[in-house]
């Protein structure tokens, strides 16, 4: 997606909704650095003064992250996800780990009674995935695999607005799921039961096996926290 040349009127609110679109679009995918000021200012044909404020606007939004020395970079795809990811930041594992129960419990108990054949061949790809990432020891894969399984799972609800939740709040849970591997002495969780349950239609394995892995977590984590304490 090419960005256009910017018109007079409120220069700096449109630069910050091409940029904002550029990141919606995945033009500019998360985690990403963005271009320079002086490269966007010659793209969007105005000054850098135009860009820096656009910037430090989307920035205080939560949708972008300056690094001083390295440059700018995509830090949420909605100002709900950098509001969330702000809310979070500040949050304690517990309290993130506690919502995220609510949401895969759900999440997998509505697949199990709205998924598609595509559905179900997209959460067991997740879970190949997951388990190849475990099995060659990658936590970094492992973690991206992991959220992409409960995402598959999310999809296989079609509820639009707890894809969007999820979706938003899939940067703190990337964060959660990190925490869980590196401060929790905990051991592998596996992830089938959660797959067979909803791929067989059983709302009450899919929900059960759901709230047993997360309980899992939960535990661990205070276990852990009782003995740092």
């Amino acid at each position: 997606m090419s960005l256009r040349t910017a018109h007079r009127a409120s220069l700096v609110d449109q630069v910050i909704d091409q940029l904002k679109e550029q990141i919606t679009s995945n033009s500019w995918q998360m985690n990403a650095k963005i271009p320079t000021e002086t490269v966007l200012a010659e793209q969007l044909g105005v000054g850098r003064n135009t860009v820096r404020e656009a910037v430090r606007a989307l920035t205080h939004a939560g949708l972008l992250e300056c690094r001083q020395g390295d440059g700018t970079y995509v830090r949420a795809t909605s100002e709900l996800s950098g509001a969330m990811l702000r809310r979070l930041r500040a949050a304690e594992q517990l309290e993130i780990l506690e919502v995220r129960r609510a949401l895969e419990v759900e999440a997998a108990r509505l697949a199990a009674t709205r998924r598609t054949d595509e559905d179900i061949a997209l959460i067991e790809d997740a879970l190949a995935a997951r388990e190849r990432a475990w099995e060659i020891g990658e936590p970094d894969g492992f973690v991206e695999a992991d959220l992409a399984f409960h995402m598959a799972v999310v999809h296989a609800t079609h509820n639009r607005v707890l894809v969007d939740l999820y979706e938003d709040f899939s940067a703190a849970l990337r964060a959660s799921i990190k925490a869980a591997g590196t401060s929790i002495d905990s051991s592998y969780i596996p992830h089938d039961a959660i797959a067979r349950a909803i791929a067989a239609g059983d709302v009450t394995a899919a929900e059960r096996a759901g709230h047993a892995c997360m309980e899992h977590i939960l535990i661990a984590l205070t276990d852990t926290q009782e003995v740092s304490a």
